[in-house]
């Protein structure tokens, strides 16, 4: 039996996405004006910015596909939670509305954690602090199993360090890795899927 979603099941879920996605950033701006803080400040789109989102994104996705194939320990139960409640979804979906569905995960987290509380936790407790303190607050959200967590905060903590990584401080560096390699996981774990429904 199949496992894919029927398509209003699949228009539901990209529109959930979509709508708690690009809630984030309004949540951005709102704490930004209450912050005095531009949440896009820092943003500037140039071919630096997107080459270095391009090298960015390899070395994550690396791990990512190692991570996938060799699933030890507590790495099992994320791959089988992702397989088995994102995965249908996923591989019902057209590759357009994954490249849309990832862009929005990329813009809009960037834009809250990059772009706001970051540099807002940096004006408390210096860089170090606004780079932990962000992403303690970016694991919690991403709260699936203690490991997933853990392993969004490392990756948050990585998207942190990528905004100054070029001359200048630029949101657009982990807005470009973060969606580039969603869709690269989304087409990972919707091939996965496919794979088993053709299986079973």
């Amino acid at each position: 039996m199949s496992r894919l979603q029927s398509p209003d099941t699949e228009i539901a879920f990209l529109k959930l996405g979509y709508c708690f996605e690009g809630s984030l950033i309004g949540v951005a701006f709102i704490l930004g004006w209450f912050a005095d803080l531009n949440p896009l400040a820092d943003f500037a789109f140039n071919e630096s910015a997107l080459i270095w989102g391009i090298l960015g994104t390899i070395p994550l996705f690396l791990l990512f596909l190692v991570f996938y194939r060799y699933p030890i320990g507590p790495l099992y139960e994320i791959k089988r939670s992702l397989i088995v409640i994102l995965g249908p979804f996923l591989a019902s979906s057209r590759w357009y509305h994954l490249v849309f569905l990832a862009a929005l995960a990329g813009i809009s987290e960037e834009i809250l954690f990059r772009g706001f509380f970051q540099p807002w936790l940096e004006l408390k407790w210096g860089y170090l602090g606004g780079l932990l303190g962000s992403n303690l607050i970016f694991g919690l959200l991403h709260w699936i199993t203690p490991m997933y967590a853990l392993l969004a905060g490392l990756i948050g903590i990585y998207l942190g360090q990528m905004l100054d990584v070029s001359e200048s401080r630029n949101l657009l560096i982990p807005i470009f890795i973060h969606a580039l390699y969603d869709y690269l996981a989304f087409l990972v774990v919707a091939s996965s899927c496919r794979l088993k429904d053709k299986q079973s």
